[in-house]
């Protein structure tokens, strides 16, 4: 890598400002408005997006529509979080978001999304804006936003570099996709659209063994070696980080989680979860569910079938975080198959679970190495060989 020239971010992109009002909805349209809950990583959820009506779009976009390859910034909640426009994308400005329309000639948006996702530069302009939950960033900071930048060559294989590895994560997440909805069709076409005869009916408590976590504040970890992190409620959706507790080993290891294990969050979030992080130690208000007598896809399937209405239960229950109690689990009815007929459904289900639990390590594997990657490519500690063009939308 040649040397890293430093640019304010006006320098090599136009910055505009949204309209500090919010668009009118409309239900159906080919117009999105981006708004800050759209925007993570790099990316922009389009599923999520409110539409609006052509005129309001034009409107909304006078000062500079947006285009593919351009990026979307957040202001506000959260600070700093970019998303790259995809082709075939008609968007408009949501509140509290800016337009970086980037020069071509001197920088790579590719490039510039994966090096404004960078920890370090996410960190930066959290500092900026303050730091607090109502912070923002405002527009002479972002304009005068510092980068320092490789040649567009390098930025163009650097960017093809990340794309790849971006490329195939999501291709197994959206295989995963496939996989889940499969396996649901099959559950309710089984037990709940089509039930065969023969089925008998056994509460949700006797299929498995609902393993409630321990209380892990009272097994702090003594050093770094006998311990293991603690698995809490967040980490179901977040997965844990460097910041996770950790507990001493010397806790029961029927406590322990590993990955492939079914997790229950049973208090706050209700969460039924194929747990695909590493191994660690159960925290309260969470079981973890085993059975001897049935397969896993069987009561993950059946556990998870309840959740919507253990969500009613528990605000039955009427307490300040919902939660359900242990008689929830043995009033809940599971129709049971004969075990010749359990087994050939487990033969069409079991591949699935397989399938899911390998892509999910996977993915696991490349996000470590796309991240570990990411600062050291933008460093140049790792060269790649530069390419004179790229094609890759890496982020959609």
């Amino acid at each position: 890598m040649g040397e890293l020239q430093e640019y304010r971010l006006d320098e090599i992109a136009e910055v505009i400002d949204c309209e500090h009002k919010t668009a009118p909805r409309v239900e159906q349209s080919a117009f999105y408005s981006v708004r800050t809950p759209d925007i993570l990583n790099g990316r922009i959820d389009y599923a999520n997006c409110y539409r609006v009506d052509e005129p309001t779009y034009e409107l909304w976009t006078r000062r500079g529509k947006p285009e593919a390859g351009d990026i979307i910034l957040a202001r506000e909640a959260p600070v700093g979080e970019v998303g790259l426009i995809q082709p075939g994308y008609n968007v408009c400005l949501g509140q509290r978001t800016v337009l970086i329309k980037v020069n071509r000639e001197v920088a790579d948006s590719s490039y510039l999304t994966f090096h404004l996702c960078a920890p370090p530069i996410k960190t930066e302009l959290k500092e900026q804006s303050g730091g607090s939950v109502v912070s923002h960033l405002n527009m002479k900071d972002i304009r005068a936003f510092r980068l320092s930048l490789p040649d567009l060559p390098e930025q163009r294989a650097i960017a093809s570099v990340l794309s790849s590895l971006d490329a195939k994560i999501d291709l197994l997440h959206r295989q995963n996709k496939t996989l889940e909805a499969m396996a649901e069709t099959l559950f309710r076409q089984w037990f709940v659209e089509e039930a065969e005869e023969g089925l008998t009916q056994r509460p949700l408590s006797s299929v498995a063994n609902y393993l409630n976590g321990v209380a892990c504040q009272k097994y702090p970890a003594k050093d770094p070696v006998n311990r293991l992190p603690v698995l809490k409620i967040k980490d179901l959706r977040d997965g844990l980080s460097e910041s996770s507790d950790w507990a001493t080993t010397d806790i029961d290891p029927k406590y322990y989680v590993e990955a492939g294990d079914v997790i229950f969050s049973w208090s706050a979030s209700l969460i039924v979860k194929l747990w695909d992080g590493p191994k660690a130690i159960l925290n309260q208000h969470l079981f973890k569910v085993t059975s001897d007598e049935f397969p896993k896809w069987f009561y993950f399937m059946w556990t998870k079938h309840y959740v919507d209405e253990f969500v009613s239960i528990a605000e039955s229950h009427a307490t300040t975080f919902g939660h359900i109690k242990r008689g929830d689990l043995d009033e809940a009815m599971v129709l049971v198959p004969s075990p010749d007929r359990l087994i050939e459904m487990t033969l069409v289900m079991e591949p699935l679970f397989d399938k899911h639990m390998t892509n999910s390590a996977q993915i696991k594997s490349l996000t470590a190495l796309r991240d570990t990657l990411l600062p050291k490519l933008m460093s140049g500690e790792v060269r790649v060989e530069s390419v004179t063009d790229s094609k890759a939308w890496p982020l959609g």
